[in-house]
């Protein structure tokens, strides 16, 4: 059984909203964040969920804001706030007992596409000598731990679309440890850049509506034709319960179990019968010291595209016989943050269960053959007795991440 680790705080910037009210009111209205991106425009899809009225300039304590790119500003914004609700003081810690851990699928790619336009239209001179520490996976945690004056272990995951999830298991691994008394995890990716839009529709990844951008993405519905590229950061700060009760934090919710299996069957495609999804969430349950009959609700990866949603809510009917759990996707409203969707989703699992509220999932109208059977939230918010949840992420290479949160304190 995994020792319980409180979760205190909580910070998101999404294009739900700056802010984790703001975040969670966008979701529970289930209506999509999505629209014609002028960056974007000319490309075969020109639609993304970006965060509304961002302003880096309004971060507290930072400057010299062109040497971050746009993935670690959301990042300082979502940890500025997750450090307050935490009711933590970076003057006042130890900071040898601190950890971090972020997520992130590309680091800091709109850094390296923006230079690297520099280099074929201007030459090498025009570059800026900011590049590497813009671009390079390992730096968002690296400025982060500057911002904070953090010392303890700093470290850097990418496992794809799971990668914020990965974060907040690698963390919770370092506080089981000993290795720290606090611990944040992080998730983060801008990938909204015309290269990544370019890349994954010539993968046919994308929803192809561009005639209808709020209705593009649709997890689990009949109609499904892709995902779209969303944005944002999520910070979560984990500790030791005895911890956050010795300094009298209330626990937001517990993580009770998590687990994290590769596929190893295709770069892009996940196991046709879901095994190693399967694998993690009775993994994630033996951790949990639970059953599926114990589960109340899902936060489902739900990316809209034809092959997950087959593949997860297979999964989901396969196991959950005996009690049918609520599902949501939080990506019909908030498009696919890549790096950051499990970070993001796992604090909308910890909002669920404060509010005793499911979500619902945006645009979807019709099931198919294949996802038909889900107990699926649909049209408004669901109003339920919500004990124990589920995040599942999901990402290319085969990763399979789950998260089993518990209700607080």
């Amino acid at each position: 059984m995994t020792s319980a680790i409180a979760v205190t705080g909580i910070g998101l910037v999404t294009p739900g909203g700056i802010g984790a009210e703001a975040t969670w009111k966008a979701v529970c209205t289930g209506h999509s964040t999505a629209h014609t991106d002028p960056e974007l425009q000319g490309l075969p899809v020109d639609f993304s969920c970006r965060v509304p009225g961002f302003s880096a300039e309004a971060l507290p304590g930072t400057h010299q804001l062109w040497r971050y790119d746009r993935s670690t500003q959301l990042l300082l914004a979502a940890a500025t706030e997750a450090v307050r609700s935490a009711r933590l003081d970076p003057t006042d810690w130890d900071p040898t007992r601190i950890a971090l851990v972020v997520g992130s699928a590309a680091g800091g790619i709109s850094t390296l596409e923006t230079q690297h336009r520099r280099l074929l239209d201007h030459g090498a001179r025009s570059l800026s000598p900011l590049t590497l520490t813009g671009y390079l996976p390992n730096m968002a945690a690296g400025h982060l731990t500057l911002a904070l004056g953090i010392t303890g272990p700093a470290l850097q995951t990418s496992t794809a679309c799971s990668s914020g999830a990965s974060a907040i298991i690698t963390a919770s691994l370092l506080i089981d440890a000993g290795l720290c008394d606090i611990a944040l995890a992080a998730g983060c990716d801008a990938m909204t850049t015309p290269l990544c839009a370019a890349a994954f529709a010539k993968m046919g990844a994308l929803s192809r509506r561009t005639d209808d951008p709020a209705h593009a993405s649709r997890p689990f519905d009949r109609h499904r034709d892709g995902f779209v590229l969303g944005e944002g950061a999520a910070v979560l700060i984990l500790e030791r319960t005895g911890h956050a009760a010795a300094r009298q934090a209330p626990p937001r919710a517990h993580l009770v179990g998590h687990a994290t299996t590769s596929d190893a069957h295709h770069a892009t495609t996940p196991h046709p019968e879901g095994l190693g999804l399967r694998r993690a969430i009775l993994q994630t349950l033996r951790a949990a010291d639970a059953t599926t009959a114990d589960v109340d609700h899902i936060n489902a990866h739900g990316t809209s595209t034809l092959l997950n949603d087959q593949t997860e809510a297979a999964v989901i009917r396969e196991l959950f016989t005996s009690r049918t759990p609520s599902v949501t996707s939080a990506k019909g409203v908030l498009g696919h943050g890549m790096g950051a969707a499990g970070a993001i989703e796992a604090a909308l699992t910890i909002a669920s269960l404060e509010h005793q509220t499911a979500p619902p999932t945006a645009n979807f109208t019709e099931p198919d053959e294949t996802t038909d059977g889900l107990d699926l939230v649909t049209g408004h918010v669901r109003p339920q007795n919500l004990r124990l949840a589920l995040s599942h992420s999901l990402g290319f290479g085969g990763h399979n991440t789950v998260l089993a949160l518990a209700s607080g304190p």
